[in-house]
């Protein structure tokens, strides 16, 4: 594949996750002062499938989508308060969520899945590390409360997705991908 096939098929990868991103978030279940969507599971996978630059950048347009008022995040909700208010750390910790997983991703040359699989925890713990420090700023709320209410009720939900991505990510990468990159017209 010439050297123009691989940027265009990046760049559509990228802007494809970007708009999966803004139609899987907005779906979200409140339990309390962070909800439950599906963005961090489509963070996985663009990560996975684009690399750390295709995530960070896919993650970068839905943001950019979300703050000029586009009803991209949780609870089918837009604007640059969202990014500066109580759940804005987990918002903006999405980038450094993609990057960590999307390295990890990268760097395997042998064991892929259980390297996935580790940058997902560690770019989960970023993540919630960067949005709980937020929050807790914002709010006022004590580390206690916040681990209880921000943290604690996603481990499970976080964990069946990065199974869930685990398995994604490898049916997109050796089947969809090169699927498409066989046509010539493409």
């Amino acid at each position: 594949m010439n050297t123009k096939s691989r940027e265009l098929r990046f760049l559509t990868t990228t802007a494809l996750f970007a708009a999966l991103l803004c139609v899987t978030a907005p779906f979200s279940i409140s339990i309390g002062p962070i909800p439950i969507s599906l963005a961090t599971f489509t963070v996985y996978v663009a990560a996975l499938v684009c690399g750390w630059k295709g995530g960070c950048l896919a993650v970068a347009a839905y943001l950019v989508l979300g703050a000029v008022g586009l009803p991209v995040f949780s609870g089918f909700m837009g604007g640059f308060e969202r990014l500066v208010g109580p759940t804005g750390g987990y918002l903006i910790g999405y980038i450094p969520c993609a990057i960590t997983v999307g390295l990890f991703s990268d760097m395997a040359k042998k064991h892929r899945v259980l390297w996935d699989i580790i940058g997902m925890i560690l770019g989960t713990a970023l993540l919630y590390t960067l949005g709980t420090a937020w929050f807790m700023f914002v709010s006022g709320n004590t580390l206690k409360y916040s681990l209880a209410a921000c943290v604690l009720p996603f481990i499970a939900g976080d964990s069946i997705k990065i199974a869930a991505a685990t398995l994604v990510a490898e049916v997109v990468r050796s089947r969809v991908i090169p699927a498409v990159t066989k046509h010539k017209s493409y």
